[in-house]
């Protein structure tokens, strides 16, 4: 089965950015989607952003579009996020997924129940 690895994550500050990296591996298909969801300290996890493989198209949670942007080296397998102006709230060990299947609707999964393969997380720290 497919494995994701993330890397990237670390401690900033406000206001800097960070790129995370999620390499897959051993993958026999394409997946139609891949995704960051994150999860804070006592709380739910939650969607971040996800991008589609067939065209490249993206979809973003509300507080992170405009300063996250999601991308993909297909050569390489790899899927990044790209963070920008990160605020202590973004705070959370993030996660890359695979999404096998689109859903109902908008095709892009938002519940983690959704998701068929998991990276293991990169935390990301941000300081006031």
């Amino acid at each position: 089965q497919v494995q994701l690895v993330e890397s990237g994550g670390g401690l900033v500050q406000a206001g800097d950015s960070l790129r995370l990296s999620c390499a897959a591996s051993n993958r026999t298909f394409r997946s139609f989607a891949t995704g960051w969801l994150r999860q804070a300290t006592g709380n739910e996890r939650e969607f971040v952003a996800a991008i589609k493989h067939s065209d490249g198209g993206t979809f973003y949670s509300a507080s992170v579009e405009g300063r996250f942007t999601i991308s993909r080296d297909n050569a390489k397998d790899t899927v990044y996020l790209d963070m920008n102006s990160l605020k202590p709230e973004d705070t959370a060990v993030y996660y890359c997924a695979d999404q096998l299947v689109p859903v109902t609707g908008r095709g892009y999964a938002i519940g983690e129940k959704q998701y068929n393969y998991w990276g293991q997380g990169t935390r990301v720290t941000v300081s006031s």
